[in-house]
C-alpha cells in the first residue's frame, strides 16, 4: 500500500482530514483545489481599506462544535499544536418582536465552540501541508476519467491539462458531483455519474441553504451589544452575528464583525438575480440592506469605516445523503465522496464524512 497514489478533490475540511488520515495510513496523495487556499466555508476573507490597513474575517462558519469521539480526538490533537483553541465569549439570542437578548448561557444552551487558530481556515491549511500530502492549489479538475483497461482514474484540468492517474479518488466537492451546480458553472459535470447508477439517485440534487455574508468593521467597540455573538429570532433579513475580532488570535486594531442573513433572503434576491456572478451594484445594495436590519434592532450601532458582502450560494447543505454510511462509496473503482451534506450540515459532519472516506479507501488498499 505504501505510495499508492490517490487524489482528493476539494481542501474544505473534509477533504483536509481525509487527505491527511490517508498520508497517514501511508498513502501518496494529491489534494486538487480551484482556490487560491485551503479551507471551503471554514476559509479566511481578506479585505484591504484605502489606508492599507488589512482585514480579516472568518466569513463561513464562525465556530465549529464537537461530540463525536473521533473528531475531538483531533480537535484535541490540533489545540496542542496551537491551530485550534475554544473562544470563551459568552452567547445570546435576540428576538426581533420583543428586542430583547437571551443569555444562552443562563439558558442551559451551551457547548464548547472551537476555532481555528488564527484563522477558521488554519486547521485545513496545516493538514494539506502534512507529509504524504501534496497540495495543488488555483487547480481546476475539469474531467474525472475512469479507465476500464488499467482500473486507473485520470484527471484531467479545465484547460485539458493531464492531472495525473490515480488508483482511487475521494471527491469532496459538491461541484464535481451534484448536477445541480452545472448551472452555475455552465460546464459539464465532469465525473459520469452513469458510472455510479445507485450513487447518482442520491446525488442528482443536493439541496443547499444559500445565504449572504456582511463583513464590517468599526473604529470602536459596539458597547451597546452585551454578547460577541447571537442569533436573531423574527427577522426576514438577519439570521446571526459574531464579532471576529473577539476570537483568540485575532488582530483587536478594529472590532470586527460578521452577520449571516437567512436563507429566506438569500433565495429572494437569487430569484432576481440568477446564479451568476453577482455585479458589485447587487452586492453594494445586499450589504446596505443586512446593516439597516441590523441598526433596525435598536442596538445603537455606529457607522462602520468598512462594509462588504459576500454570497454563499452552495456551502450549506439542506439535507444528509449519507447519514449511516458516513461517505458514498463505491469500492470496485476506488471511488468515495464525502462531506457535509453526506452525515450532517456542519462542520463536525463534514469531518467524520472525511474520515469515513479515508477508512475506505485505505481499507481496500490495505487489503491489496
Amino acid at each position: 500500500m505504501k505510495g499508492t497514489k490517490v487524489a482528493v478533490v476539494g481542501s474544505g475540511i473534509s477533504g483536509a482530514v481525509c487527505a491527511s488520515s490517508l498520508a497517514r495510513n501511508g498513502l501518496s496523495v494529491t489534494l486538487f483545489e480551484s482556490a487560491r487556499g485551503p479551507g471551503g466555508r471554514m476559509s479566511q476573507r481578506r479585505e484591504n481599506v484605502e489606508d492599507g490597513k488589512e482585514l480579516l474575517f472568518d466569513h463561513g462558519a464562525p465556530f465549529f462544535t464537537a461530540n463525536n469521539t473521533e473528531v475531538l480526538s483531533l480537535v484535541h490533537e490540533w489545540e496542542s499544536k496551537g491551530l485550534a483553541a475554544i473562544w470563551k465569549e459568552k452567547f445570546g439570542s435576540f428576538d426581533r418582536t420583543s428586542n430583547k437578548f437571551v443569555d444562552l448561557e443562563q439558558e442551559g444552551l451551551i457547548s464548547k465552540r472551537y476555532l481555528g487558530i488564527p484563522g477558521m481556515n488554519s486547521v485545513c491549511r496545516a493538514l494539506c501541508r502534512e507529509p504524504g500530502v501534496e497540495s495543488k492549489f488555483g487547480t481546476s479538475v475539469g474531467r474525472l476519467e475512469w479507465l476500464e483497461d488499467q482500473n486507473l482514474w485520470s484527471l484531467i484540468g479545465l484547460d485539458g491539462q493531464n492531472l495525473g492517474q490515480f488508483k482511487g479518488v475521494v471527491a469532496t466537492d459538491k461541484n464535481i458531483v451534484s448536477p445541480r451546480f452545472t448551472s452555475v458553472t455552465g460546464k459539464p459535470l465532469p465525473l459520469d455519474l452513469k458510472l455510479f447508477p445507485e450513487l447518482a439517485v442520491k446525488l442528482n440534487d443536493i439541496p443547499v441553504r444559500p445565504c449572504f455574508a456582511l463583513m464590517i468593521a468599526f473604529a470602536e467597540p459596539l458597547t451597546s451589544i452585551p454578547f460577541k455573538g447571537f442569533s436573531i429570532k423574527n427577522s426576514e433579513v438577519l439570521s446571526w452575528a459574531h464579532c471576529d475580532s473577539s476570537k483568540p488570535g485575532r488582530s483587536t486594531s478594529s472590532e470586527r464583525w460578521v452577520l449571516h442573513s437567512t436563507m429566506e433572503y438569500a433565495q429572494r434576491i437569487i430569484a432576481q438575480t440568477g446564479l451568476q456572478k453577482l455585479s458589485d451594484a447587487t452586492l453594494t445594495k445586499v450589504a446596505e440592506e443586512l446593516f439597516q436590519e441590523l441598526q433596525s434592532l435598536g442596538l445603537n450601532i455606529s457607522q462602520p469605516f468598512f462594509k462588504k458582502a459576500h454570497r454563499w450560494g452552495s456551502a450549506f447543505p439542506a439535507t444528509s445523503i449519507a447519514r449511516e454510511e458516513k461517505c458514498l462509496w463505491d469500492g470496485n473503482k476506488r471511488f468515495a465522496i464525502c462531506g457535509d451534506f453526506c452525515v450532517s450540515p456542519d462542520v463536525e459532519g463534514a469531518i467524520v464524512s472525511g474520515l469515513a472516506a479515508a477508512s475506505k479507501l485505505s481499507e481496500v488498499f490495505s487489503c491489496l
